[in-house]
């Protein structure tokens, strides 16, 4: 299975910021874990992360026409705003599963709405980096079931 995994904006600065949200994990360390369970799983996964949302974009355009079976999907603030990316996403026939280290729905009210849920698979938030992980697993149930 062939999976992208795309961190979106401020994403590379786990470690550094908010760690009472986001833990002490860098982005590193929680794509060397991901790699290492993928790879244990029989996923083939590519992990990228942009502070940009065209790039996000163009990311999940090339993930239709690559043979990507599925995305991983920490959109960050983006989740919240971008109508560009729940387009994008709606626009491909990959599966997406919405991930959020945070429980966004114990934080701000604007943290609380995401653009990207009605059109994704669906969504795991608040377990920390293994919400990434669960995400995996949901991927690999889903493409067994068909």
């Amino acid at each position: 299975m062939k999976v992208l995994c795309l961190n979106g904006p401020n994403l590379n600065r786990l470690g550094k910021r908010e760690k009472e949200a986001y833990g002490t994990f860098t982005l590193d360390e929680l794509e060397a874990d991901l790699m290492e369970f993928a790879e244990e799983n029989g996923i083939n996964l590519m992990c990228m992360q942009s502070n940009h949302e065209g790039e996000l974009i163009d990311w999940i355009h090339l993930a239709a026409d690559d043979g990507t079976e599925g995305i991983v999907l920490n959109a960050g603030a983006y989740t919240h705003t971008s109508v560009a990316i729940r387009d994008a996403i709606a626009a491909v026939h990959v599966p997406v599963v919405e991930v959020h280290i945070s429980n966004v729905y114990k934080r701000e009210e604007f943290r609380q709405h995401s653009y990207i849920a009605p059109v994704a698979a669906g969504q795991i938030t608040g377990f920390g980096q293994d919400v990434y992980k669960l995400a995996l697993h949901a991927l690999l149930l889903k493409q067994a079931r068909g």
